[in-house]
């Protein structure tokens, strides 16, 4: 320690310390910069919101959207459970596992092994769809179209000719019922293009097309299995277009006071029409006097000032005058409607000053 107590100290004490590790953090701390498409760089307050995006398993649909795809799909399984246990004259149940997006090639290898595969088109959108059958509900539906009592078949192998027959029945029902959930937007129509057994070979999309897949439980009889929907987005894409509009035009509302139209049963009404003057007032005694001979004198100004009643209300001012040998009036402008008085004429017909 040094001998002169007004020598400055040697040591730091604990608060300029961590003034210090303060400083050294802040410069150490990497500047962030966001730049805009056109170039322009944001900083400071400006900068925006950053989070975090996982381009291997990305968020291709919003919430909204597939909520609304959510709803459309529900009707789709309901309509279907229906239709199928009427066609088979046995319960078919339907449930709603998942509904969500993937990149092809997931969906792709997401398919088991052994399946039954059906490729359809629904025209005229451009794709193709994927539509899987689990290989034991569709041998045990082959077994109740053959009339058998629709016990679970336990066997897990591929689908014979015969066996594909008998069940593209039931995969033409749903497809019907899927394309009906459109006929809002537009009128599809399924079309089978193929049947295939694996997976891993299909080359009906670009591998990171984005695919909209629906899974769904079904249980027949004694049998739980999953059937797989798949179907490019871009195929769905003007569909979902023309439904955001539709919705949106739907939930708008219109501020505009609609327009009066004319009617053909108006044609033959009736309704008298009287022209009048508000000139000068009398009184009673003037009145009594008056014989015939005598002349009124009117100011010309009178002519400019005709009111036009329509049954009795007045409705318009006009300025009279001569057509040939016939009294014209031509309307000049529009009285509002009672109880509110003229701008320019006081409520006892008088001019304001």
């Amino acid at each position: 320690m040094s001998d002169n107590p007004q020598a400055p100290s040697d040591f730091l004490d604990q608060s300029e310390i961590d003034k210090l590790l303060a400083q050294t953090s802040e410069q150490a701390q990497p500047r962030q910069l966001f730049v805009r498409a056109d170039g322009s760089v944001l900083a400071g307050q400006a900068a925006p919101k950053v989070e975090a995006y996982d381009f291997r398993n990305p968020a291709f649909l919003s919430e909204v959207e597939l909520r609304r795809l959510r709803l459309l799909h529900e009707d789709f399984i309901r309509y279907l459970s229906a239709r199928l246990s009427l066609f088979l004259r046995m319960e078919f149940g339907l449930k709603m596992a998942k509904l969500t997006t993937l990149s092809y090639s997931k969906f792709t290898e997401s398919l088991p092994s052994p399946t039954h595969l059906c490729l359809f088109k629904a025209e005229p959108l451009v794709g193709v769809g994927v539509l899987d059958l689990n290989p034991r509900l569709a041998l045990t539906i082959a077994d109740r179209l053959l009339g058998g009592r629709g016990h679970s078949v336990k066997a897990e192998r591929y689908l014979t000719e015969i066996e594909v027959a008998l069940v593209e029945d039931i995969i033409v029902i749903m497809l019907e019922e899927w394309c009906a959930q459109w006929k809002t937007e537009q009128d599809l129509h399924p079309l089978i293009i193929g049947h295939e057994n694996n997976g891993r070979f299909l080359q009906t999309s670009p591998k990171d097309a984005v695919i909209l897949a629906l899974t769904l439980e079904a249980s027949f009889g004694d049998c739980s299995e999953q059937i797989q929907v798949g179907v490019p987005y871009y195929m769905i894409e003007p569909l979902v277009k023309q439904m955001q509009a539709r919705r949106q035009k739907d939930a708008a509302v219109s501020t505009a006071a609609p327009k009066a139209a004319w009617q053909k049963s108006y044609d033959h009404i009736t309704m008298p029409v009287r022209a009048e003057w508000e000139a000068f007032e009398l009184s009673l005694r003037e009145i009594t006097s008056l014989r015939v001979g005598d002349v009124i004198e009117m100011p010309a100004a009178i002519l400019q000032q005709t009111r036009v009643l329509l049954n009795g209300a007045p409705k318009f001012l006009g300025s009279v005058g001569l057509d040939t040998d016939r009294v014209a009036i031509q309307l000049t402008q529009k009285l509002p409607p009672q109880g509110e008085p003229h701008p320019s004429v006081s409520p006892h017909g008088r001019k304001n000053s």
